[in-house]
């Protein structure tokens, strides 16, 4: 039997939905990421979303002229990201697919971009690797993921600012509490995983609630 690539349960079915409903209530955070890597990534670029969910980013970068791909291993997002392409008249190609087994050829891609999901996979360093061999060279990776060392305090301002009914907000932080955190690197410790990594030069920097890493192939 393969080795499950992603550590907890599966975001497929219910589950998945009740998470776009949720993502989507962060759509200006979509938006804002969006136009920060469209003013640093030449115009036409190929982008790579790994783990795009919804594909509400995926879908923002379209809009703004990118070539790009999404890649998830879940088949719901897959089917929902797809719809939601289609709905704002882009052109997305959205993958089912391993983020430690890409099925793309090596330096197929200009910028690759994982938000809320490194923390998930089972194979990190697997991964890490796949990024930079699809990566053209020169071409940057950016990770954002949650911090380990984040407090409960700042979890609960960045939900209540989401806009959700208290009900989800209970059970977003109730999900950040007992599944997000425990999974979730330190700035060490990924520091340290990066150093055995082909990317040579990386730059970690703390945000609200997490950390931005930009990667250089």
């Amino acid at each position: 039997m393969a080795e499950k690539a992603y550590i907890g349960m599966g975001m497929e079915g219910a589950i998945a939905r009740w998470y776009e409903k949720n993502a989507a209530k962060d759509m200006e955070e979509f938006r804002h990421l969006a136009g920060r890597i469209a003013g640093s990534v030449p115009a036409g670029s190929a982008i790579l979303e790994v783990a795009p969910g919804p594909g509400f980013l995926a879908v923002e970068l379209a809009k703004r002229g990118f070539a790009v791909t999404g890649l998830d291993i879940s088949n719901t997002f897959v089917r929902l990201a797809s719809e939601n392409a289609r709905t704002a008249g882009v052109r997305v190609a959205f993958e089912r697919g391993n983020a430690s087994a890409m099925p793309f050829a090596d330096r197929s891609f200009d910028f690759l971009v994982c938000r809320a999901a490194f923390k998930n996979f089972a194979d990190p360093l697997g991964a890490l690797s796949e990024m930079h061999r699809v990566l053209r060279p020169g071409g940057q990776a950016l990770i954002i993921d949650l911090r380990r060392d984040v407090t409960m305090a700042d979890i609960s301002r960045y939900v209540d600012a989401l806009g959700v009914s208290s009900l989800n907000r209970l059970l977003i932080k109730l999900t950040f509490r007992t599944m997000l955190l425990p999974r979730a690197w330190t700035v060490s410790a990924m520091r340290e995983l990066l150093g055995r990594t082909p990317f040579h030069h990386a730059d970690i920097r703390p945000n609200a609630i997490g950390m931005e890493i930009r990667l250089d192939a």
